[in-house]
């Protein structure tokens, strides 16, 4: 049954608020964004948490700040200190967003309108929402895929929650039910689909707080939803990565300024067959999966007799502390010593 035509839904979910808040309160992680709640942090968080994972997040939040305190520092940072900082978390482009961001708060002060962080560069609905909910005290709904299938397992509705008329009417339909509580309860939804209704698996239904309300749970239907558009194989892209050291330096040379990992450091990196630049020390295979294409990279460690143009040679230490290398060359970084 599609739920979003009735008022039924409206008042579902206006059922379903407050046992999420209970649940919440008590189940809630101890998360360090969690733990002080103004608008830059929220806006820090958000903006690290997109696409990547909660675990992989906490440490570099803390330290981030630790560098950046406020809009003002990061304003005054260079974007090679901020892509240091940001190194392993991936999606590059978050960082210098935000790094223009915190520019623009810097000299127009944090905006407290919806419309007025949204207009902040990197950020879209989602961002402003979870930024305008948690920091600003605004019942303005966050909804991305998490909030969609906890939703549409809830209604049991069989929208495709990839279409933006889905979204759309989730967003009016929360905005609806809000409680005054708009920080508790923009993170007991995003809490709830990270831990309990789970995106990879079966839904965890005997911890959830809405077990006797889900129509998905009740018909035994949990992971008939949410409905999706089937996604497009990945492309494989076979690449040659050489790490090629001279003495006591490393090669390294910068992405185009566009497209994948735009403008970011790497080791000489080659689709295909690599130059001849020797005989390698060592070799080794990996691989890294971004959204739409797979790296499968043979790596070769190469000593040379003399440093190569156009390469920039660093030593291990510069590499280090001064150049942020894209997590998808991890495997290679045991090689730099």
């Amino acid at each position: 049954m599609d739920c979003m035509d009735t008022n039924e839904n409206s008042q579902l979910l206006a059922r379903a608020v407050p046992p999420l808040l209970e649940w919440y309160r008590v189940c809630k992680r101890d998360l360090p964004w969690r733990r002080m709640r103004n608008p830059y942090t929220a806006l820090v968080a958000e903006l690290m948490l997109q696409q990547t994972r909660v675990e992989a997040v906490k440490e570099r939040y803390v330290q981030f700040l630790e560098a950046f305190p406020t809009p003002e520092a990061l304003a005054a940072a260079s974007e090679e200190e901020v892509l240091k900082l940001w190194e392993g978390l991936g999606y590059y482009s978050r960082a210098r967003n935000l790094h223009r961001a915190a520019k623009k708060i810097a000299e127009e002060g944090f905006p407290h309108t919806f419309e007025g962080v949204r207009a902040l560069p990197g950020v879209g609905d989602y961002t402003a929402g979870a930024v305008c909910s948690i920091a600003l005290g605004l019942p303005v709904p966050a909804v991305d895929g998490n909030v969609l299938r906890i939703l549409s397992r809830l209604c049991a509705d069989s929208s495709n929650i990839d279409d933006a008329a889905t979204r759309g009417r989730y967003a009016r339909l929360l905005q609806e039910v809000y409680p005054p509580e708009t920080a508790d309860f923009c993170e007991a939804l995003m809490e709830l689909g990270a831990i309990v209704c789970v995106p990879n698996g079966a839904p965890l239904c005997g911890q959830c707080p809405w077990q006797t309300l889900c129509r998905a749970h009740l018909a035994g239907r949990e992971e008939d939803f949410p409905v999706r558009t089937e996604k497009k194989a990945r492309r494989i892209v076979e690449a040659t990565v050489c790490v090629l050291r001279c003495g006591e330096k490393y090669a390294l040379e910068k992405r185009p300024a566009k497209g994948l990992l735009a403008g970011l450091w790497q080791f000489p990196f080659f689709e295909g067959a690599a130059p001849d630049f020797g005989p390698p020390v060592a070799e080794k295979r990996a691989k890294h999966i971004f959204s739409h294409v797979e790296w499968h990279m043979t790596g070769k460690r190469i000593d040379v007799c003399e440093e190569i143009a156009p390469y920039t040679w660093v030593t291990a230490q510069e590499l280090r502390e001064k150049y942020a290398i894209p997590s998808a060359f991890k495997a290679f970084l045991p090689w730099i010593v």
